[in-house]
């Protein structure tokens, strides 16, 4: 990015309503550290308690997703120089409603199967999201997964709308997906 360009992105993410972005690797300090300047931040909005406990969540969720599935992956330095994602989280105020955004690499031949865990949570009521978490605990995850596909359902329980996704084909080994909730 050139120097003269920083002015128009600083004016597009305030346009936006965001208020707190971070893209590069995501580890689980770096969370910790991401935590408390989410809650420093929204602090300035008076944000009732309850709402920034959502928001941290959703936060946290949504990074997890980016630690444990990206397939843009860097090591780190840690006891087993285990490797961790790299993707972009966003929170931002639209209207009268924070939404988190996160976005990362994933390979293509798992699209299919994440966009059909994502469409039926998409169109489930607060009821129904309740009821397939319930079942979905009882499940083993698949071989795949660190939890059966819980903090995708438990995402949905807390927004307020229903959440939102997209995938972006990069080439044809990755394609960027995109999840967006709101509170």
């Amino acid at each position: 990015m050139k120097v003269d360009d920083f002015f128009s992105y600083h004016e597009e993410i305030t346009e936006k309503g965001i208020f707190l972005t971070f893209s590069g690797i995501l580890t689980h300090d770096f969370l910790i550290k991401l935590g408390t300047t989410l809650k420093s931040s929204m602090s300035l909005y008076n944000v009732d308690s309850n709402i920034v406990l959502k928001i941290f969540a959703l936060v946290v969720e949504q990074s997890q997703n980016i630690i444990f599935y990206s397939a843009e992956r860097l090591p780190v330095s840690s006891p087993n120089n285990e490797k961790m994602g790299i993707g972009t989280i966003t929170v931002g105020l639209q209207g009268q409603h924070f939404f988190v955004l996160c976005g990362n690499r994933i390979a293509n031949e798992n699209v299919e199967k994440l966009r059909n865990k994502l469409v039926p949570i998409q169109k489930m009521g607060k009821d129904e999201l309740k009821q397939y978490y319930k079942e979905q605990r009882r499940m083993d995850p698949d071989e795949s997964s660190k939890g059966a596909g819980l903090g995708l359902i438990e995402m949905a329980r807390k927004a307020s709308q229903p959440i939102e996704f997209a995938f972006r084909k990069l080439d044809e080994g990755y394609s960027f997906f995109t999840l967006k909730t709101v509170i």
